[in-house]
């Protein structure tokens, strides 16, 4: 067999075991969380303490960019991934520790642990995204980037889909069946990672300096057109989210339990699933800004429309088209981004994104809960779509290098 011909073959074996890697931790990820949530709710009942978990999380991220960047770049990319997932195993024994009480007379399940798991969670993702983004290219040939982008996040978003509903429908067994499924799927997904191969090249060796921490923020910084998609996307999620106000809706407005709790966290994922698969089969080629800028205002409908509904299944379309439409931004940003980067600076560069989706996410869920305690749930989402329906609008004006982008590589 050529040499070609056998490197190609490995590559796609290497694509498919992180794949694989990938959709076991994303699925214990998201079961984590929802159990995390209802949890929190159940002994807390605020909507305050529900956004605390989501800003516990974003501000570790976010004070360890820079550093969780440079690391990304120097070292094994795998191997932080499978430590990331290690650790994530870790939290989830804890946790099952604390409902069993083990090495002490009673449970000692509490707000405060949930807020330290929560900590913690913030730590590890911090090198767990960008060490995750930026090994994909790697995988896989610069002319097949699009599809392989869009078959990962196939792939993530069924976790997403998967990891909730099955959370919710574990959690009628209890808080400690979840958190035990939990950290198996993370344990496969370390040791598939770690029997990862792939060519490694070490980086030039240059000294750590406040310059080089900084160059991914000022690579995107220079680039007009990255920036408004990643710049986009964060203020359109932190803005519509509403993950963290689900244990609210489901409770007290849709009147379901955990398993409709589930079905709802699942939602948003379901259409983002057959999104990523439509754009599979036929990726974007041409107006790729304009069609961003599109579906990012589709969302926002889909969120007033979700705010404003009694209905458990009508609640389902609305998070099934929020999830579809921003796939299509995923997308978008994501291939942008590491058509754009070179292999050296990837690691950089998807730290400063990170940081951009942790805010949309993590930080957006701070920001549900405390509009929330203000507005209430259902004020808190009508007057986030609304924003993000100002922020698509706005970015027209604000980044015409985006507006005006036609395809993915070039301008």
């Amino acid at each position: 067999m050529p040499t070609h011909s056998f490197t190609e073959l490995t590559r796609q074996r290497a694509f498919m075991r992180m794949w694989f890697a990938r959709l076991f931790g994303t699925t214990g990820s998201q079961m984590l969380m929802v159990a995390v949530g209802w949890q929190m709710y159940e002994l807390t009942g605020s909507a305050w303490d529900l956004g605390l978990v989501g800003l516990y999380q974003f501000l570790p991220a976010l004070l360890l960019t820079l550093v969780a960047g440079h690391v990304v770049d120097r070292l094994h990319r795998g191997r932080i991934v499978a430590a990331c997932l290690l650790t994530q195993a870790g939290v989830a024994l804890t946790l099952v520790a604390s409902l069993q009480g083990w090495g002490a007379s009673a449970a000692w399940a509490s707000r405060e642990l949930l807020l330290g798991v929560s900590v913690m969670l913030g730590v590890v993702r911090a090198f767990q995204m960008p060490a995750q983004q930026a090994l994909a290219p790697m995988l896989v040939p610069p002319a097949m980037l699009p599809r392989a982008m869009a078959f990962s996040s196939a792939g993530m978003q069924a976790a997403i889909m998967g990891g909730p509903a099955l959370g919710g429908v574990l959690f009628v067994a209890g808080a400690t069946v979840v958190y035990a499924t939990c950290a198996g799927l993370f344990a496969t997904g370390c040791v598939l990672l770690l029997a990862l191969r792939y060519e490694h090249v070490p980086p030039p060796r240059e000294p750590v300096s406040l310059r080089s921490l900084l160059a991914g923020a000022e690579f995107v910084w220079q680039r007009k057109a990255l920036l408004g998609a990643v710049s986009l996307d964060l203020f359109a999620v932190l803005l519509g989210g509403a993950t963290a106000l689900l244990p609210m809706f489901a409770k007290d407005i849709l009147h379901v339990g955990p398993w409709g709790l589930g079905l709802l966290r699942a939602a948003p994922a379901l259409g983002a699933l057959l999104m990523s698969v439509v754009l599979t089969r036929w990726p974007l080629e041409r107006k790729v800004g304009r069609t961003m800028l599109l579906a990012v205002g589709v969302y926002g409908v889909s969120m007033l429309v979700f705010g404003w509904s009694t209905s458990f299944v009508l609640s389902l379309v609305a998070l099934a088209v929020s999830g579809g439409s921003d796939m299509v931004s995923v997308v978008v940003r994501q291939t942008l981004m590491q058509i754009e980067t070179p292999n050296d600076m990837r690691g950089r560069v998807s730290a400063v994104n990170s940081v951009f989706i942790g805010a949309s996410n993590q930080l957006g869920e701070f920001e549900s809960g405390a509009s929330a305690a203000l507005l209430g749930p259902v004020g808190s989402v009508v007057a986030g779509g609304i924003g993000t329906l100002l922020v698509a609008a706005l970015w027209v004006k604000g980044f015409p290098a985006l507006a005006r982008r036609d395809r993915m590589s070039g301008s």
